[in-house]
């Protein structure tokens, strides 16, 4: 299998390379060069793996169509290692709960930092470890957060061999709770960022550190966010658990809703698709910041600068600047790479925006990928934790309340809709109280994380800045 940039780069990597590197030197993203393809035969296996074996097996199966440079028994090991009970809390490492009528929750937020991030960035932990030491190389990771993707991937890195870890997140824009996690860690690998401004801008000075080449390949910066195609492709496997879950016939469709900001955890409900899963829709689920919404619904992808981009309760959505969506386009316009460099790096640098409304192919959207889309608000987040507390007994957060509401709305008769659930509900304890008027349930070993000290290094958004930093960091040793 090799991989190729969304915006032509002429080179084509395995993926043990893409792993390390991040973005493609042109600035695009990777994907395969094709998307291997399962048939009914394949599934039926799938599924009695997943039973008899279980989830690591199953994430064997579906990674190596797409990992053959990393030997079949090593990378087995590896998800072994990854995805057991004393890591997610449960064999089953993603329980499907049946809520109401057509409606469904998987739980993806049983790892170490309670958020759905943990299930692929545990596994980019070990990974990243495994081939840097096959290879006798270090590596500075540098990233990117709105909530959860920094802690998860500060508690997989955390020790780690030849791992340096640098986590940008926007100043006083997260919970409490999810700045506790980060910022109160005190290992020696680990360093905090806490930026000026937004997620976007957080997002920005990784992608231009990224693209500083010299940079890059002089102090070895590699990224976890979910540009780096290892974090989609892990994230591939629990599409398929959800699926297996909630159906008994190897040709039953089920559809997704997905709370989404950044599109990668939805990107990879499609990569699902496209590699035949029986996937009905892709149900995109924004909150206030609704550029995903507003594409899927015109046509027209209009990205937002800070000052637009608003401060919500669902705060790991407050992303105006989707960077994995990309990956869709390109697929969408039939993977011609000319003309995603003309949207991506000429069209939104010059005027923040692009509309394919009238493009032929915006009509496939929904035919041939699956996708809509729907927006909730700040009521309809307090709204849906209240009443599915008190229809159900189940208490969400707040961006899982997005994907039930969205979900809702795009219910099917006898197509099951799976909601993935994305985070516990403790770590936004404040919107909960609002909702239900108490409290939501801490885990033992986290009582007391918002009074523990707190190592972070606040700075203006400027890329600059924060390259000398690094450069400062790694030339203190």
């Amino acid at each position: 299998m090799r991989y190729l940039s969304t915006r032509g780069d002429p080179a084509r990597r395995r993926f043990s390379d893409i792993l390390l590197e991040g973005l493609a030197p042109d600035g695009g993203l990777y994907l395969p060069e094709h998307y291997p393809q399962v048939d009914a035969a394949t599934l039926a296996r799938w599924r009695r793996i997943y039973h008899e074996q279980g989830y690591a097996e199953l994430a064997f199966e579906i990674l190596s169509l797409y990992i053959d440079d990393i030997p079949p028994d090593d990378l087995r090991a590896l998800l072994r290692r990854t995805y057991t009970a004393e890591v997610f809390g449960t064999g089953e490492i993603v329980p499907l709960r049946h809520l109401e009528d057509g409606l469904w929750l998987e739980a993806l937020s049983n790892g170490p930092t309670l958020a759905f991030k943990d299930m692929a960035m545990q596994l980019l932990g070990h990974l990243f470890e495994y081939e840097l030491a096959r290879r006798g190389e270090t590596l500075n990771i540098l990233g990117a957060t709105s909530g959860d993707t920094g802690s998860a991937a500060e508690y997989a890195m955390r020790g780690k061999r030849g791992i340096r870890v640098f986590m940008l997140s926007p100043h006083g824009r997260m919970s409490p709770f999810q700045q506790a996690q980060m910022y109160s860690l005190q290992d020696p690998n680990i360093h905090n960022i806490a930026i000026e401004g937004v997620f976007d801008d957080c997002q920005d000075i990784v992608k231009a550190v990224s693209a500083d080449l010299a940079f890059k390949r002089q102090y070895r910066i590699g990224t976890v966010n979910s540009i780096n195609w290892a974090r989609l492709l892990a994230q591939v496997v629990y599409y398929v658990a959800g699926w297996i879950q909630a159906t008994e016939r190897d040709d039953q469709r089920v559809s997704f809703a997905v709370p989404s900001g950044n599109f990668g955890n939805v990107c990879a409900g499609h990569i699902a698709r496209m590699m035949g899963l029986p996937i009905e829709r892709l149900v995109v689920a924004t909150n206030e910041n609704d550029v995903l919404d507003e594409f899927f619904r015109t046509g027209v992808y209009r990205v937002r600068g800070s000052a637009d981009t608003y401060e919500t309760s669902s705060p790991s959505m407050d992303i105006s600047k989707a960077s994995n969506f990309e990956r869709f386009v390109f697929d969408l316009l039939g993977r011609d790479a000319a003309a995603t460099r003309a949207l991506f790096a000429e069209a939104l640098a010059r005027h923040g925006r692009f509309d394919l409304s009238q493009h032929p192919a915006f009509a496939q959207v929904r035919q041939r990928y699956g996708f809509v889309s729907g927006r909730s608000t700040h009521a309809n987040r307090i709204e849906t934790i209240r009443t599915t507390w008190q229809r159900h007994g189940v208490l969400i957060d707040p961006h899982t309340a997005d994907g039930v509401k969205v979900a809702r709305e795009h219910l099917q008769p006898g197509v099951p809709m799976i909601v993935l659930e994305t985070a516990l509900p403790i770590k936004f304890a404040a919107t909960i109280v609002e909702a239900i008027g108490q409290e939501p349930p801490r885990p033992a070993h986290l009582q007391g994380i918002e009074q523990l000290p707190k190592r972070v290094l606040v700075m203006p958004a400027d890329a600059q800045r924060v390259k000398d930093h690094i450069a400062a960091v790694c030339q203190a040793g």
